[in-house]
C-alpha cells in the first residue's frame, strides 16, 4: 500500500476506534471513492461495517465506493441493509456493475431487489445477465450515446448537451434507424465542422468492435492493441447494444493475469488473508497431489538405476543441479508461452514456428551449460575438490554431466513450450499446462535422460 494512503487508512481505523463519526465523515467525503475501496481491504470486519454504515450517509458516494470493490465483497456488504437501501445504491451504478453486484447476491435478495426497481431497469439487468459474465455482453455498459447518421452536426452537439449523465468519450458511435452501427467520429471533428454537416459524410466507416459473445480477454486485448478509449458491443445482426469501456478492459487484464498466475502456481483461486486454512487446504491439495505423484515416479526412476549410483556415488551429487537447472529453463519456457498467449502475442496459427525457435534456444542451452559444468568439473577434480570413489575417471563423469545437463534443459524447453501450445490448440487454458504439470514432467524427464546417459556410457 502507498504511504500516503497507508496513513490515511491508519487514520480512519483510529477514528473508527474513537468512534469519532463526525471527523470520520469529513475524511470519507474527501478521499477518492477507489482509495477508500482499495484500503477498505485490510480492515476487520466490525471497521467495515462501522464505515459502511457511515457511507451511507451519501448514497452516490457509497455507490462509487462499491464499484471499485469486488463484487463478492459488495453483495456480502450489500446483504446486511434492506432489500429497499441496496435499490437505491445499485440504481446509481452502472448497469454491468448493477448486473455483477446481483448476480453475486443470494437468490431471495437478489428477487427482492429486482422487484424493487423499475421496470425498465429490470429489463436491461435481465437482459445482461443473460450473457455470459466473461463475455463483452456480460462487461458491456448499456448507458451510451449512439447518434444517428441524419444529424447535423450543430443537432448533434444539442443531443449531447441534453445527455450530461451518459458515459461519454473522445469518439461517438454512429448508427442508422435501426440501431445497426455504421460509423464513428471524434468529438473534435464535432466541433470543427460547420453547423450543417451531416454525420453520415464525416464519420469513419470501419468501426472497431466486438460480438456480445466474444471473451472479455478478446475484448481487452483488441482495446490495447488498437489503443482506444472504449469499444461498441454489436449483436449478430450489427446492432449496437452496448459499450466496454477502457477503465473495464483493465480490470478484465488483471483478472486474466491473476488467473494465470495463480494456475501457474499451482493454485485455482486467489487466497485473500481472510480465507480459512481449510478453504487454502482445499484450493492447494489437488494441484499438489500433481507434484506429488510425479515425485513418486522419478524416485521410481532414480531407484531403477540404484546399482548404478551405489557403484559411483558422485553422479548422485549432480542430480539436484540437473533437476534444478530443468525446471528453471522450463518455467522460463513456459511462462513466454502462456504470456504470449494471452497477450495474442504469439499465434496459435504459427505453433510449428514458435516450438522450433524454442527448440533451438533450448538446444543451445543445453549445449552452453553443458560444456560449462563439465569443465567445472574438470577443473574441480584438477584442484582436489572433485574426486571419483570408483574406476569411472573424472573426464568421463564430467561427459556425462554435461551431456545429462544439455539433455535436462532441452528436454525442458521443449516441454515447457509443447504443453502451453497443445493445451490453446485443444481450447483449454494454457496456464493450466505450467507449475505442476511442467515441472512434474521435467523431473521425470530429466532425472530419466541423465541416468540413462550415465548407464550407457559406463556400461
Amino acid at each position: 500500500m502507498p504511504v500516503q494512503m497507508q496513513k490515511n487508512a491508519e487514520t480512519v481505523k483510529r477514528l473508527i476506534r474513537r468512534e469519532a463519526y463526525s471527523n470520520l465523515s469529513k475524511i470519507l467525503k474527501k478521499t477518492h471513492p477507489a482509495d477508500i475501496a482499495y484500503f477498505y481491504r485490510f480492515f476487520t470486519p466490525q471497521e467495515r461495517a462501522k464505515l459502511f454504515s457511515l457511507l451511507q450517509e451519501d448514497i452516490d458516494k457509497t455507490a462509487e465506493v462499491l464499484a471499485n470493490m469486488e463484487f463478492i465483497d459488495v453483495a456480502q456488504l450489500l446483504e446486511t441493509i434492506q432489500p429497499e437501501k441496496i435499490t437505491k445504491i445499485l440504481q446509481k451504478m452502472p448497469p454491468d456493475d448493477r448486473v455483477d453486484v446481483i448476480g453475486n447476491l443470494s437468490e431471495e435478495i437478489a428477487d427482492a431487489v429486482m422487484q424493487l426497481m423499475k421496470a425498465t431497469e429490470t429489463a436491461e439487468v435481465e437482459d445482461l445477465l443473460g450473457y455470459d459474465e466473461n463475455t463483452a455482453g456480460g462487461i458491456m455498459n448499456t448507458e451510451y450515446l449512439a447518434l444517428n447518421e441524419e444529424l447535423t452536426t450543430k443537432d448533434a452537439i444539442e443531443v449531447l448537451h441534453r445527455s450530461p449523465d451518459v458515459e461519454m468519450f473522445f469518439y461517438l458511435y454512429v448508427v442508422d434507424d435501426r440501431n445497426h452501427l455504421v460509423g464513428v467520429i471524434s468529438l473534435r471533428q464535432l466541433i470543427v465542422k460547420p453547423g450543417n454537416t451531416k454525420l453520415e459524410s464525416i464519420m469513419e466507416t470501419e468501426v472497431i468492435s466486438v460480438h456480445t459473445n466474444t471473451d472479455q480477454e478478446e475484448v481487452a486485448q483488441q482495446v490495447a492493441r488498437y489503443n482506444i478509449l472504449a469499444i461498441p458491443v454489436v449483436t449478430d445482426d450489427n446492432k449496437l447494444v452496448g459499450v466496454v469501456s477502457v477503465d473495464d478492459t483493465i480490470d478484465v487484464l488483471r483478472d486474466e493475469a491473476t488467473e494465470d498466475f495463480l494456475k501457474m502456481a499451482g493454485t485455482g483461486t486467489e487466497e485473500i488473508i481472510e480465507q480459512s486454512v481449510f478453504s487454502s487446504l482445499k484450493v492447494r491439495s489437488p494441484w499438489l497431489l500433481a507434484s506429488l505423484a510425479g515425485g513418486l515416479i522419478a524416485a521410481n526412476v532414480i531407484h531403477s538405476f540404484e546399482s548404478l549410483l551405489e557403484q559411483i556415488i558422485l553422479l548422485s551429487a549432480f542430480l539436484p543441479v540437473i533437476i534444478g537447472m530443468g525446471g528453471n529453463v522450463g518455467i522460463q519456457s513456459t511462462t513466454l508461452m502462456v504470456r504470449g498467449l494471452a497477450t495474442g502475442r504469439i499465434d496459435i496459427k504459427h505453433i510449428g514456428k514458435v516450438l522450433v525457435k524454442e527448440i533451438k534456444v533450448g538446444f543451445a542451452l543445453g549445449l552452453c551449460y553443458g560444456i560449462l559444468l563439465s569443465v567445472l568439473a574438470l577443473i574441480l577434480a584438477n584442484v582436489g575438490l572433485l574426486t571419483s570413489d570408483s574406476n569411472t575417471g573424472i573426464p568421463l563423469i564430467g561427459l556425462i554431466v554435461g551431456l545429462g545437463i544439455f539433455s535436462s534443459m532441452f528436454i525442458a524447453t521443449t516441454v515447457g513450450t509443447f504443453i502451453p501450445l497443445f493445451f490453446a490448440k485443444l481450447k483449454i487454458d494454457p496456464a493450466l499446462a505450467s507449475g505442476p504439470f511442467v515441472t512434474t514432467a521435467i523431473d521425470i524427464l530429466g532425472v530419466g535422460s541423465y541416468l540413462i546417459i550415465a548407464s550407457s556410457l559406463i556400461n
